[in-house]
């Protein structure tokens, strides 16, 4: 917008030397359109980037006084296009009202002509001043409002930073509870056969080979386990449904040598995988934990179809929370799984002695 009004006022003083041409005196003309027209390229950018509502003041009556003088002394197409690109200006350096003023003292240049000429031309001058006027607000807003969408789209990039980064972390996280919540469990129930097999190792061969066994077949269900992870990472992949899915937990249970029983309340419905997923780790989460510290005799794992929620729980009758059981990792997995979800976890003693795991979630 700069440059446009630095070539309008380099216009305006072409047109005002080429109508000077039959003067019999163009000197003074000249030499005041010279001054109105350096002062309103180089000196209209200096005031503009000073600022300060002074100096535009300044800048625009003496202007203003120039634009006059020439007016008076040629009337013409030149003296008419100084006054334009002044007003155009103004609307850059003024406020609304000084803008104002400036545009409805232009008519009066008129004064001393004729009444009814002056009436003419003034109203022509005013809408010219006018027009000029209205557009160049619209040019600033339009350039306010371009600047202030660039700001809004690098604020953007920054949120959109933000959230990659947040995504990346959450991201770490789900393969985190993952590690914990799948390898970590196969892991250890492989650790407890091996163990329960060297126990039995030279008393009991057979039943030490067949411990064995069972925990190379874990060994093996924790590589599958981790090919799974990773497949997940690239692209979904098919679950079973829950209540096969905990009865397969239920099993292992019971042959690793905590007797469990699975019940199902309610109407069993279909639920998104990501509850599926979660309710399936608390259960497995749980059930790890009495085989590993309860030192329980049987436990009790229970899938509840409530009106609007889904709940899983696993009961034990062992030795009861220990301290600091409620804060490791898999809970903590746990926990972070059931508030995505808008759920909650519980972890509790049990009445009769034992511990309670519940997970909740709407679904």
């Amino acid at each position: 917008m700069n440059r446009a009004l630095a070539v309008l006022t380099a216009g305006a003083y072409l047109a005002l030397a080429l109508g000077s041409l039959g003067s019999a005196d163009p000197v003074p003309l000249l030499l005041l359109g010279a001054v109105f027209t350096v002062l309103g390229t180089a000196g209209f950018l200096w005031v503009r980037r000073r600022g300060g509502l002074g100096w535009a003041v300044a800048y625009v009556t003496v202007q203003l006084a120039l634009a006059v003088a020439v007016f008076a002394n040629d009337p013409g197409v030149g003296a008419t296009l100084l006054l334009v690109a002044l007003v155009c200006q103004c609307v850059l350096l003024l406020p609304l009202p000084g803008t104002a003023v400036v545009v409805a003292l232009v008519p009066f240049l008129h004064a001393g002509m004729p009444w009814e000429e002056a009436l003419r031309e003034g109203s022509g001058l005013l809408a010219a001043v006018l027009f000029a006027a209205v557009v160049t607000e619209l040019l600033r807003r339009e350039q306010e409002t371009r600047r202030a969408l660039a700001e809004a789209h690098a604020q953007l990039r920054d949120y959109a930073s933000q959230a990659e980064r947040l995504a990346t972390a959450q991201e770490r996280n789900r393969v985190a509870r993952d590690i914990h919540d799948g390898l970590g469990h196969v892991l250890t129930v492989v650790q407890m056969q091996v163990k329960a097999a060297r126990a039995v190792l030279r008393a009991d061969v057979e039943r030490a080979d067949a411990v064995l066994a069972k925990a190379q077949q874990q060994s093996e269900e924790a590589l599958a386990e981790v090919r799974r992870s990773v497949g997940a990472l690239r692209e979904p992949r098919s679950v079973p449904p829950l209540r096969e899915a905990l009865r397969v937990l239920a099993e292992e249970t019971s042959a690793a040598g905590v007797p469990t029983e699975l019940a199902v309340r309610g109407v069993e419905r279909a639920v998104a995988d990501e509850i599926r997923e979660a309710l399936f780790r608390a259960a497995q989460e749980g059930l790890t934990n009495v085989r590993k510290h309860a030192r329980a005799t049987r436990a009790d794992l229970v899938l509840d179809y409530a009106d609007d929620a889904v709940r899983v729980e696993v009961r034990d009758d062992g030795t009861g929370m220990a301290d600091g059981a409620t804060t490791g990792f898999g809970l903590l997995g746990l926990r972070e799984r059931a508030a995505h979800l808008g759920g909650r976890l519980q972890v509790e003693p049990a009445p009769d002695g034992g511990c309670t795991v519940r997970m909740e979630v709407p679904g």
